[in-house]
């Protein structure tokens, strides 16, 4: 079954990186952010480590990080927002998230630079890595403005 879905990693993880960022212009922005963005993450992550599956030790290793933090940081934050969105809390998650990403983005380049053919999954997968050092991005800008309210303010 998973090489059913191996064959089609590039599109899956594209398709929920896509809806993360584009979804709430379809659905309303707060049934959106409660409830379709902690599902797709959880899709998005799982075609990320879809992605790493033939280094077992790092699927380990991400599995490992998804099961801690999806109990203790990603549980507790579903449950209530207001109590648990303090700073330390939400850098632990954007670390978690930019060590995921980090190594979901080399892995992308690394498959798509060995590709024998350019094929739809190659171009897919281009794109696929380019939304990733995007979000990459984001992370390390959303860490900062965390660890320092009102850095990006002003001129």
């Amino acid at each position: 079954m998973i090489r059913k879905f191996y064959k089609n990693r590039f599109e899956i993880f594209f398709f929920s990186m896509l809806t993360i960022l584009f979804g709430s212009l379809i659905i309303p922005v707060e049934l959106f952010e409660k409830v379709f963005v902690p599902v797709l993450f959880i899709i998005n992550i799982a075609a990320g480590i879809l992605l790493i599956s033939k280094k077992k030790k790092l699927v380990w290793f991400f599995l490992i990080i998804l099961l801690i933090s999806a109990s203790f940081v990603f549980g507790a934050d579903m449950i209530n927002r207001e109590v648990n969105n303090n700073s330390s809390t939400l850098l632990i998650r954007m670390g978690i998230y930019f060590l995921f990403y980090s190594t979901v983005t080399i892995e992308i380049i690394k498959q798509v630079w060995h590709a024998k053919f350019v094929n739809k999954n190659v171009i897919i997968g281009l794109m696929s890595g380019y939304i990733s050092l995007g979000l990459i991005a984001f992370l390390i800008f959303t860490s900062i403005d965390i660890s320092t309210p009102g850095s990006f303010e002003g001129v």
